[in-house]
């Protein structure tokens, strides 16, 4: 069973029951009880000393951080109500919380890779849904704007009344191997002219299966026709708001032909290579953290648990 990744792990009952009462997510948010986790931009409040923990606000808190954006509510859990709140329109506000409280903004990747699992899936939950909110204020059907329902699950158009519900955009990433290789490649932009390699990804198209996904990324990218694609895992990334299918495949054929617009590399890796990389010894290769569920993909075939089937 594979380990769950950083950002899955939410705790949270998301209430689909009681966030249909306007009047009840009202009530929570002025209940002493419930509490409220500020994202600032890119980051988020945390404790300002180890171990690293999520900022939450009570309602008083937040109050006198003179904030005027309007709460999500992320859930319930232990007699409590969670809440996230956007301050990127706010940075008086944001700032005058690090003043005020023991916390600090942090970015998100930085800090989940400290906080606890559990948080880590708070932290993704909130991310994705206020980065939902910001991309949605507009209606997609008759372009008037939108406003809030459901304590952030829903939005409506203020004049046709279509609803907007969030979405998640899948994403299939996949370590294809044969036998004692496997396939890493480096996409033009951030990993581009570095040493650092990872599994290959890209978007599932419409009407198109996870496997159906998987054959026709590694042929656009490398070239190579794959077979027997097996699942591995899965893994929110807030970032906007995708969900990461992590996958195995075997090849099928073995000579690249590279697509250059998207990728600046592409190539085999022997299991020893991977290896080392893994524990920090091969200075030509560098392999994603365990924050990415490429890290796990590419560790999961390095150490054997994944096997060539016999034909």
């Amino acid at each position: 069973m594979p380990a769950q990744h950083i950002f899955a792990g939410n705790p949270l009952d998301r209430g689909e029951r009681e966030r249909r009462d306007e009047k009840w997510i009202k009530d929570q948010i002025s209940n002493p009880t419930s509490k409220f986790l500020p994202i600032w931009e890119s980051r988020v409040l945390v404790s300002s000393q180890e171990p690293l923990k999520l900022g939450w606000l009570d309602s008083d808190q937040l109050a006198n951080a003179k904030f005027d954006s309007a709460p999500f509510l992320l859930g319930m859990l232990n007699d409590s109500t969670y809440f996230t709140i956007d301050m990127s329109k706010s940075t008086q506000s944001a700032e005058s919380i690090e003043k005020l409280t023991d916390y600090k903004f942090e970015d998100s990747r930085t800090a989940a890779e400290a906080l606890e699992l559990e948080d880590t899936g708070i932290l993704a939950q909130a991310r994705a849904q206020i980065n939902w909110h910001n991309r949605h204020g507009f209606c997609s059907v008759c372009g008037n704007e939108t406003s809030v329902k459901r304590g952030g699950q829903k939005r409506e158009c203020t004049k046709c009344e279509a609803e907007h519900f969030p979405r998640v955009d899948p994403v299939i990433i996949m370590v294809v191997h044969d036998r004692d290789y496997c396939l890493l490649g480096q996409s033009r932009g951030r990993l581009a002219a570095t040493n650092r390699y990872s599994a290959l990804a890209g978007f599932v198209d419409q009407a198109e299966s996870i496997e159906e996904a998987v054959s026709r990324e590694v042929m656009e990218e490398a070239g190579i026709r794959v077979k027997n694609v097996t699942y591995h895992s899965s893994q929110p990334w807030p970032f906007p708001s995708s969900l990461m299918i992590g996958c195995h495949a075997e090849a099928d054929t073995t000579e690249i032909s590279m697509d250059t617009e998207e990728m600046t590399d592409v190539k085999w890796f022997n299991r020893q290579e991977v290896l080392a990389a893994l524990n920090g010894e091969n200075a030509n290769l560098l392999i994603p953290g365990r924050i990415a569920i490429a890290h796990h993909l590419i560790r999961s075939w390095a150490e054997g648990e994944i096997s060539q089937r016999e034909e």
